[in-house]
């Protein structure tokens, strides 16, 4: 039986990993720094992998590797021209955490449109109770139906926001990331006018080229001052200090991110210092790690190895 190496499985949380037993020796670690990687995977025939690099270097120290299972969608962190010319396969998963980051995106919004944090303090520090009237009305809020929700990346996450938001009756409009033309039932309009005109935008764009640094202080200063950004995507697409530097200066009215550029966040990242911090949500990165979403990706990763060695193709990238 072939042997199968886990790499880092504190990044998958609580989620049961007993049927990959099924398909050969499991080793298990919760986490592997990069220095530890040669060793642990030396002789395995299967690597999965959340996080931790597989380079050329780690490759041709691993003549057993025959496949690589990236626990995510994200391919950044595997060498795939080396993988290619040494032929190790390489599989991810898409499409496994859709419906849980599109949930995330809705909760984060209403957050920060609704106030909560601010309400729940309210409450909780006693001041209802001692309040004239039923209720309180210092922190007004707008409703979403009738405003323009503008997505940065419509990819499947993108498409499953929009369909919530044109529910909520927001009207769509994105930006496409990638340049390609693609027939789509919302408006596809330039980055500029998105932002100029949309009372909130979501990212959902992977980070590459086009994307790196993509909303800049420049960028920020062309959105409404009504505006909520919504950050789903890559860290590295929102610039950071000017963020922390627009949020400062009231340009927008708040930004919710579950990715930074670097993870997890640096002490000194100027996020942390904003003056008023109802104006920022940060999560750690977690979006994607709905329960279901976790056993889903588990489900995947146990079908693409037993497809591999049956001689089936599935989600092969290399």
């Amino acid at each position: 039986m072939p042997k199968i190496v886990l790499l880092d499985a504190k990044t998958l949380g609580d989620v049961d990993l007993s049927p990959l037993k099924r398909l050969g020796e499991v080793v298990i670690y919760p986490t592997t720094r990069y220095e530890e990687t040669a060793d642990r995977i030396k002789d395995a025939e299967v690597v999965i992998t959340n996080k931790v690099v597989i380079d050329r270097k780690l490759m041709e120290k691993s003549p057993s590797l025959k496949l690589i299972c990236v626990a995510a969608t994200g391919t950044n962190n595997i060498d795939l021209k080396a993988a290619q010319e040494l032929g190790i396969a390489v599989t991810n998963v898409a499409g496994y955490s859709t419906k849980s980051v599109a949930q995330h995106t809705f909760a984060m919004l209403f957050y920060l449109l609704e106030n909560l944090r601010y309400y729940d303090d309210y409450v909780k520090s006693s001041n209802y109770s001692k309040s004239d009237i039923f209720t309180h009305l210092d922190k007004p809020f707008y409703e979403i139906s009738g405003k323009r929700w503008g997505i940065i990346g419509l990819g499947t996450i993108g498409k499953e926001v929009a369909k919530i938001a044109t529910a909520f009756g927001c009207e769509v409009v994105y930006y496409s990331t990638s340049g390609i033309k693609r027939s789509e039932p919302y408006p596809r309009v330039g980055l500029d006018l998105l932002l100029a005109t949309s009372n909130i935008v979501s990212i959902h764009a992977p980070l590459t080229e086009r994307t790196k640094n993509l909303i800049t202080y420049e960028k920020l200063k062309l959105m409404k001052k009504e505006a909520i950004l919504l950050n789903l995507g890559r860290g590295g697409i929102v610039n950071e200090k000017d963020l922390a530097e627009a949020l400062d200066q009231g340009l927008i009215r708040g930004a919710a991110l579950d990715v930074l550029e670097r993870e997890p966040i640096e002490p000194d990242n100027p996020l942390l210092k904003i003056r008023d911090r109802n104006r920022l949500l940060i999560t750690p990165h977690i979006a994607w790690t709905s329960t279901e979403a976790r056993k889903r990706l588990v489900r995947e990763i146990y079908e693409n190895i037993k497809a591999f060695f049956e001689g089936k193709r599935r989600n092969r990238l290399v």
